[in-house]
């Protein structure tokens, strides 16, 4: 059973690959295929992605991608940044009075 990557490259077990979704990536654990399509598993993770949303990747990508956090991991600080700001500013007075235009007449 041949399985392809996103780019039409095979995938074998032992691959490195790169999950397009979240950037995640992981060697290839397991190889299947089903009515739904064809499928890796990855070690990072232990779950099935499917096939055409991998990629192959060479040793030296690979390790770029598991130095650089994912899309996910940038999502998370994004989030906890803003709940961190909303959380210093609920219950602060802001006096606006100064910034307001006169209604002119």
């Amino acid at each position: 059973m041949e399985i392809l990557d996103a780019r039409g490259k095979t995938i074998l077990k032992g691959d490195n690959v790169r999950y397009t979704g979240t950037g995640s990536s992981g060697k290839v654990l397991d190889i299947k295929s089903d009515d739904t399509g064809t499928w890796a598993k990855l070690d990072a993770t232990e779950m099935w992605y499917k096939s055409r949303y991998l990629e192959v990747v060479d040793e030296a990508k690979y390790k770029k991608f598991k130095e650089e956090p994912s899309k996910a991991d940038e999502k998370e600080k994004t989030l906890k940044k803003i709940k961190r700001v909303k959380e210093n500013k609920i219950g602060e007075d802001v006096d606006i009075s100064s910034e307001m235009c006169g209604g002119g007449g």
